[in-house]
């Protein structure tokens, strides 16, 4: 029974020796972060709330204090920054949120699961948009004038001209599979780009055909599009490594700084700063930055998470220097690939490991009840008290 006894007492040791960290545990958790520098510094948004991934985050138009972070354990909403966070409807908006975006009004909400598309009209009550099970589950989602609703999914791009009540597939000329970024111009919202195939689209008319708008950038090899602080008028992409530039709406585009420090970089998020000094993009590598305009890049730690892999980065739109990114622990196309083929994390584990996971918790139970009997009977045995003879004695 010693032997037991002193192995709790390890157990105990090694809990609760100090160890040196960093201000942020890069194995513990992923989340949302936020700078106020644009980028220069970052401090979390969800501490006390444990978040596996951030897989979206949408800022109010009306209101930047107004967040949806979709995440791969459902969805929050916070009304004060981010300072607190609450769930939102968990009965209906069941595990993973792959997108989440307000309409103009900043009431109503759109968001992606792998069952489905939900929408609600008073941010109180969600249901269930009429989207095709092959767009699912929607990577990207945008809203335009009169109603209208873009969604990047699994297979292709959708679109909706009556608020998602009925849905056509606008992709004639786009390759088959996955949209994976999409951006729609103001004040024209017929103005579309998006990433399909490697390359990059554009669409000029509600009912135009979709031409390539990746002249100057290494064909297939195009990983993501940006606006530029500026809205519209310059657009920044990500095409083997390098950052380019386009001050046409994507018709030419021009190298900007030098490549990514790592060869194939996944680049999944491009922010801009206004002076266009500062630049920050989050890969499956972590954050990188740059305040000399690309031409040096340097990997971001501190406070974000080391060895983690970023996807979403949202700009504060009333504030240009406010960024938002987020991390997950869980690789995003294992997310994505989950969620394609309709699996979760109960869903991969075998028997033996559910087994070798039972047996383990078994053997932890056997050794806490027979050490805290022990110690039961030892400090349980009652004291002897004095009688008066031994008393008397005593005197």
């Amino acid at each position: 029974m010693s032997i037991l006894l002193l192995i709790l007492v390890a157990l105990a040791f090694t809990l609760s020796c100090p160890r040196p960290v960093e201000a942020h545990d890069p194995s513990a958790w992923g989340g949302l972060f936020r700078s106020r520098d644009h980028g220069a510094r970052w401090l979390p948004l969800n501490e006390g709330r444990f978040i596996g991934g951030v897989l979206a985050l949408a800022i109010s138009p009306t209101d930047s204090h107004h967040l949806l972070l979709a995440t791969d354990s459902g969805l929050l909403r916070s009304r004060n920054g981010g300072r607190d966070w609450l769930p939102e409807a968990p009965a209906v908006l069941l595990g993973s949120v792959f997108a989440a975006t307000f309409y103009a009004d900043g009431v109503r909400s759109l968001a992606s699961t792998s069952q489905g598309l939900f929408r609600t009209d008073d941010g109180l009550t969600w249901r269930r948009t009429p989207l095709p099970t092959e767009a699912l589950p929607a990577r990207a989602i945008a809203t335009g004038a009169e109603g209208r609703v873009y969604v990047a999914g699994a297979n292709g791009l959708w679109q909706s001209d009556d608020s998602g009540l009925s849905w056509i597939a606008p992709g004639d000329g786009l390759p088959d599979g996955p949209v994976g970024a999409l951006l729609v111009a103001a004040p024209s919202k017929d103005l579309l780009w998006v990433v399909a195939g490697g390359r990059l689209w554009r669409r000029t008319e509600k009912a135009g055909p979709w031409t390539p708008s990746d002249q100057g950038m290494p064909e297939g090899r195009v990983e993501m599009v940006a606006f530029g602080p500026d809205g519209s008028a310059t657009l920044w992409a990500i095409a083997a490594d390098q950052l380019y530039r386009s001050d046409d709406r994507g018709q030419r585009w021009s190298v900007v700084g030098r490549p990514l420090p790592e060869a194939d970089t996944a680049v999944r998020g491009i922010s801009v700063s206004p002076g266009q000094s500062a630049i920050v993009l989050t890969t499956h590598r972590g954050l990188y930055r740059s305040a000399d305009g690309g031409g040096t890049w340097e990997l971001q730690e501190g406070m974000l998470p080391i060895h983690l892999e970023a996807s979403p980065l949202v700009r504060d739109p009333s504030d240009p220097a406010t960024l938002y990114a987020g991390f997950a622990v869980t690789p995003y196309d294992e997310l994505w690939r989950r969620a394609t083929q309709g699996t979760t994390m109960l869903g991969r584990l075998d028997a033996m490991s559910l087994a070798g996971s039972a047996a383990f918790l078994a053997v932890i139970g056997i050794v806490a009840t027979a050490a805290l009997r022990r110690l039961g009977r030892y400090y349980g045995k009652p004291t002897p008290r004095a009688t008066s003879s031994s008393a008397e004695q005593a005197r």
